[in-house]
């Protein structure tokens, strides 16, 4: 056992995950930023991006409730949940969005939640770069599939191409936060846009 995942294993968040049942330790992040923004509402629908496990995916289904939807899409294979409608694919292609709007039906989409990450090179200005680009298609899937006054949240590390990013978000919401989370390793380089009021 390295002594990475033993600390991993101590820490207060990932412990509390494992005692009430999430499958991730960053399923206290979206209760966070629940808390603080009120972002998902009860019965609403939510489209949840780079969902694998399934932890913020959990957590906005119990916030929506059994009238609520949540459709949460990765590329990597998510074991199933009950209410929840997973979708493997890729959403950085059109092709994926597709799929993901026939799922929906026209449903009218509430929130966009995007957790989604790129895996880590070790190369902190390749992977800010590789972060902007998945919120930037993150943004898009929001443009496309929410509903006016919609409210959108993804995760992004810090870097210089961060207040473009924000520049753009700010276009399309009419506020626009950055939050971080408690439940965030105190050496993460991640923050959370908060964005509401989509202006259709």
């Amino acid at each position: 056992m390295t002594r990475w995942y033993r600390e991993k294993k101590k820490e207060h968040f990932y412990k509390e995950a494992k005692r009430v049942g999430y499958r991730a330790r960053s399923s206290f992040k979206l209760l966070q930023i629940q808390k603080k923004y009120n972002v998902i509402k009860r019965s609403d629908t939510v489209v949840d991006l780079g969902a694998a496990p399934g932890g913020w995916s959990q957590v906005a289904k119990e916030i929506v409730g059994e009238n609520g939807t949540v459709i949460g899409t990765d590329l990597l294979q998510i074991a199933p949940l009950s209410g929840i409608t997973f979708l493997q694919a890729d959403m950085t292609k059109d092709s994926s969005l597709g799929e993901l709007e026939s799922i929906l039906e026209s449903k009218k989409v509430n929130v966009v939640i995007s957790d989604m990450s790129p895996d880590i090179s070790g190369n902190y200005s390749v992977d800010h770069a590789r972060s902007v680009y998945l919120c930037e298609q993150a943004l898009k899937t929001a443009e496309t599939i929410l509903n006016l006054n919609g409210n959108f949240v993804c995760k992004v590390f810090s870097g210089p191409d961060l207040e473009n990013f924000i520049n753009k978000v700010n276009k399309k919401f009419q506020v626009v936060k950055r939050f971080f989370p408690p439940a965030s390793r105190k050496s993460s380089s991640e923050i959370y846009i908060i964005a509401k009021f989509f202006r259709k």
